[in-house]
């Protein structure tokens, strides 16, 4: 509802106006009137209405110099003239006074009643549009940290002029004043410490957290900005007068960053600082270098600062490691030699670690190593999915590894993996052919020309392997286990038959009846002829 006053120096027009109208009915409220301006105006300061009704001819201060005075101290408030016929051109300089209308006299209900209501609908609009107003102004301050976070981003693409910036600068109230201007890098190394059960949640948290305690440092020191990147990394852009100052402290801002972060999130990160530029309009080009710096943490570890100023020029012309190193490796993943294996990684790591190569670059010496791994398993007939459980993903797999040292374990466990994998293969392959061994010499133990030659021909293997896979499954030698098996049948023909000594000797497999004897007693602690007798007199040989 708004509200109206009347001034007006005779009381009939004033309790005329009053009672003939259901103000109510147009929106209106009458919250008092005056007989005189000089009453109008102190009334007018206390309750500030939205429209004032005032005579021209008033004692003390008069109708116009009433305009003057709301139109100048309260803008908002629409003042309309009364006037008689005989004032009317004195009623239309009060136009210059910013008067909203006038109304000849004398003045009916009715066309009262039509004022009324074409005020209050104008009211009513300029209600709305405020509104509307307040409520983009409202969005545009709530959006002004996203807009403002969605320039500096372009800022870094490189498609900004130097007019632009300044005058967005000036609009977003960034101030980076100097000669020289410098971009900082800061990256999560790894958020373990945090609850995973809602993974991007936190991580999103942890994020903005690491944001917000570098916009309170930047904020601190000055002439800087902190802001977040697309991928919610955090950039910190300083200023200065000069390089070599500005690179002093961004390494300073850098390491103070890196230490209140894992004070207070319990958490690492790792901070690239790139190259010094001469114009606001050139820090993209020191972002790249600082994307870059954060990269070499795959070379050189996490929670650190790194400069690129540092890596610049390091690189090895030596190659990280060349064919032989690979042939090394497959032939201890082959060996099971897990000594080597860990030896060997470790030194490709060292190596890696020392050519200072880019990150693209090193994740493709490993994924070479990788295939050669794979290469080398199909060569023996398995495949990738058999011996890892997963076709295809080992060489992605790579990228989701931030440092060399992350490398360095991951790649023992692969090469540890599959090696093993080979190893639990020999072995069943060894228990099957020494089973096979077993049956053959149980078979053919009566062939008195049962060899090592013969059965390693048998069996299509080298007397050499054959013997340390035999000796590994029985615990005995090939002869060892021939005599046994051939005493043994010795003894139950001795017990069951009546065969004669010479006669069992060669049905086991022994041409000299007196070597048998030798043989059989060294095993069994007496001659076969002692054996029958002891068996026959006691039913058994103690």
């Amino acid at each position: 509802m708004y509200t109206i006053m009347i001034v007006d120096d005779e009381g009939e027009v004033r309790e005329g106006i009053k009672n003939n109208i259901n103000w109510a009915e147009y929106n209106f409220e009458l919250v008092g009137d005056c007989e005189n301006g000089f009453d109008a105006m102190e009334m007018v300061d206390k309750l500030q209405p939205d429209i004032v009704l005032t005579d021209i001819c008033m004692p003390f201060v008069d109708g116009l110099e009433l305009t003057k005075y709301i139109t100048d101290k309260y803008p908002q408030t629409r003042v309309i003239i009364l006037t008689g016929y005989d004032e009317f051109e004195y009623a239309q300089n009060a136009v210059k006074y910013k008067a909203y209308d006038y109304i000849l006299k004398p003045i009916t209900a009715n066309e009262l009643r039509k004022i009324l209501t074409k005020l209050s609908q104008e009211l009513d609009a300029e209600k709305e549009k405020l509104e509307d107003f307040n409520r983009l102004k409202l969005l545009l301050n709530e959006s002004l940290p996203i807009l403002k976070e969605r320039f500096l981003n372009r800022i870094l693409s490189g498609n900004q002029t130097d007019n632009k910036i300044h005058e967005k600068f000036e609009q977003f109230n960034i101030k980076l004043v100097g000669n020289a201007f410098i971009a900082i890098e800061i990256d999560l190394d790894d958020n373990s410490s945090f609850d995973d059960t809602q993974p991007e949640v936190e991580d999103e948290l942890l994020h903005f957290a690491v944001y917000n305690i570098c916009e309170t440092i930047i904020s601190d020191s000055g002439n800087g900005i902190a802001f977040q990147n697309s991928n919610e990394k955090t950039v910190v852009i300083l200023a200065g007068e000069d390089t070599l100052s500005l690179h002093d402290r961004a390494v300073k801002t850098a390491e103070e960053i890196k230490q209140t972060v894992e004070k207070h999130l319990k958490v690492t990160v790792t901070v690239g600082i790139g190259m010094c530029c001469s114009s606001i309009v050139d820090i993209h080009h020191s972002y790249k270098y600082a994307e870059s710096a954060v990269d070499y943490r795959f070379l050189l570890g996490k929670n650190r600062v790194i400069s690129i100023n540092d890596i610049e020029g390091k690189k090895s012309e030596k190659p990280a490691f060349n064919k032989e190193w690979r042939r090394k490796l497959v032939v201890a993943i082959k060996t099971g030699t897990i000594s080597e294996i860990d030896s060997i990684t470790t030194k490709l790591v060292e190596n890696l670690k020392e050519s200072y190569e880019s990150i693209e670059k090193s994740y493709y010496q490993i994924q070479n190593i990788v295939i050669h791994i794979i290469g080398a398993l199909n060569e023996l007939g398995f495949s990738e999915l058999e011996v890892f459980g997963k076709e295809g993903g080992l060489l992605t797999e790579v990228y989701t590894i931030k440092t060399l040292e992350e490398i360095e374990d991951w790649l023992k466990n692969l090469c540890k993996k599959a090696s093993g994998y080979l190893t639990g293969k020999r072995d069943d392959n060894s228990l099957i052919q020494a089973k096979k061994a077993e049956e053959y010499i149980r078979s053919n133990y009566r062939d008195p020309n049962i060899s090592l030659n013969s059965i390693c021909k048998h069996l299509l293997m080298s007397t050499s392997y054959f013997s340390s896979v035999f000796k590994n499954h029985t615990g005995q030698t090939f002869i060892e286990y021939l005599t046994r098996v051939r005493i043994e049948k010795a003894m139950e023909l001795l017990k069951i038959s009546d065969m004669k000594v010479y006669e069992i000797s060669e049905e086991i497999g022994y041409n000299d009846p007196h070597y048998f004897s030798l043989i059989f007693k060294k095993i069994s602690g007496n001659t076969p002829s002692e054996f029958r007798e002891r068996y026959e007199e006691n039913g058994h040989v103690s």
